[in-house]
């Protein structure tokens, strides 16, 4: 059988697969689950477009990572065949944990259990199926293999990870103020003592990536009305699992019910075998079949907040630069009452979250530029902008969503 596919990219153009080991990776269910799992979870409902998946995305990392080794094989930097393959794996697989809506149902479905470790536990069971052929890329991905620099292409503030999705997202959202050059950036790549650096002819376009990403974060991420859609996603969700443990008959596909059913920790995802089967076949379409049974529940909780996400009907937000004082969450309470919601329902229909902003952490995980002499310095000390270590300061946002004045008689 002919393993070397390509894939026709709306981005990139053609994507080679490289190896026939990485064929059966894209080919396992695993994998072919991202296909059902949606990049930018609620954003649809903002920018139509936005109906990519994890798939695609993990599909460009790759494509991306392979430009880049070929560019730091070409500055002289001797990469084995081996490397090569396991670096392309590690950046096709680090998604492959995300579970339905990507990041938004995180704390609420996998009760704060990261994509990332669940990503790690999937790969190792790979591993095991793959009679241990995994075990280069996975010490990539947790950053054990000796050559830190590998580890840095697949998770760091310029890893193909983030190229490729500020490249995609920016695509299918329309939203042009996050292109950036991604192709000159991977031609400007180096190492400099096993630490990947940008050569300093790169610079500019190093400024417009951490500007772009700046500005996808306030105007897709953590636009309003995607925070109103997640926020009521994630209380349908809440409300769905309290009604199943308190033994109300809730529907749900068996093995999106196990998650409702119970609180499922990371350890246990290790230990029981289970778990992990049972994750690794939930998606999108999942949820959305529940909502859509959910918005004839009796629970008028529920229903209300099921029926009014399918609909669209979308609760208010209000931004704040400090934490909402009482005088002004007693108003909104007021508002709830008088159209007759229930105070002890107020917690599904009033909620408070803060959203935060840093285009650039250099205390998490250095920009490296390769100066004309050499030297090597942070990337906020190379740029003559006074705008890149304005970055670094973490914005937050408070926010208050509650329902729109509606009633609640049927």
């Amino acid at each position: 059988m002919n393993k070397r596919k390509i894939f026709n990219d709306p981005v990139y153009g053609f994507i080679s697969i490289p190896s026939d080991l990485v064929f059966d990776l894209i080919q396992h269910p695993f994998f072919q689950r991202l296909r059902r799992i949606r990049q930018l979870g609620m954003a649809e409902l903002v920018y139509p477009g936005a109906l990519h998946t994890r798939f695609h995305h993990a599909l460009g990392a790759m494509h991306l990572m392979g430009q880049a080794l070929s560019t730091l094989r070409t500055k002289g930097h001797l990469i084995w065949e081996a490397e090569w393959e396991a670096a392309q794996i590690a950046i096709l697989l680090h998604d492959i944990g995300h579970g339905p809506f990507s990041h938004v149902l995180e704390k609420t479905i996998l009760n704060d259990v990261h994509h990332e470790y669940l990503s790690l536990e999937i790969m190792k069971e790979l591993n095991r199926q793959l009679d241990g052929r995994l075990e280069m890329a996975i010490q990539m991905f947790e950053g054990s293999y000796p050559r830190q620099f590998f580890h840095q292409l697949i998770s760091s503030q310029l890893d193909m990870d983030r190229m490729d999705y500020l490249n995609r997202d920016c695509f299918f959202t329309g939203v042009a103020e996050g292109a950036i050059g991604t192709e000159r950036i991977i031609k400007m790549l180096d190492v400099v003592d096993d630490q990947l650096v940008v050569e300093s002819k790169g610079i500019l376009s190093i400024e417009n990536f951490l500007n772009a990403r700046r500005l996808m974060y306030w105007q897709v991420y953590l636009h309003k009305t995607s925070i109103c859609a997640e926020t009521m996603l994630i209380q349908a969700i809440r409300r769905a699992r309290e009604l199943a443990r308190s033994g109300e008959t809730i529907f749900a596909p068996n093995d999106f019910g196990l998650f409702l059913r119970q609180t499922i920790t990371l350890q246990q995802f290790q230990e029981n075998p289970q778990y992990l089967q049972s994750f690794t076949k939930i998606d999108d379409y999942d949820v959305w079949g529940c909502l859509k049974v959910w918005a004839t529940h009796e629970d008028r909780v529920l229903s209300m907040i099921c029926q009014h996400l399918l609909d669209r009907k979308l609760y208010k937000i209000q931004f704040s630069s400090t934490p909402f004082d009482q005088n002004q969450l007693q108003e909104i309470h007021e508002q709830l009452r008088q159209q007759g919601i229930s105070d002890s329902w107020h917690d599904y229909f009033l909620v408070l979250g803060e959203s935060s902003n840093a285009a650039y952490v250099s205390s998490k995980e250095r920009i490296l530029i390769k100066m004309k002499d050499g030297s090597v310095c942070d990337i906020a000390d190379a740029s003559d902008l006074p705008t890149i270590k304005a970055l670094s300061n973490i914005v937050r946002k408070y926010y208050v969503c509650w329902m729109k004045p509606l009633t609640l008689q049927s």
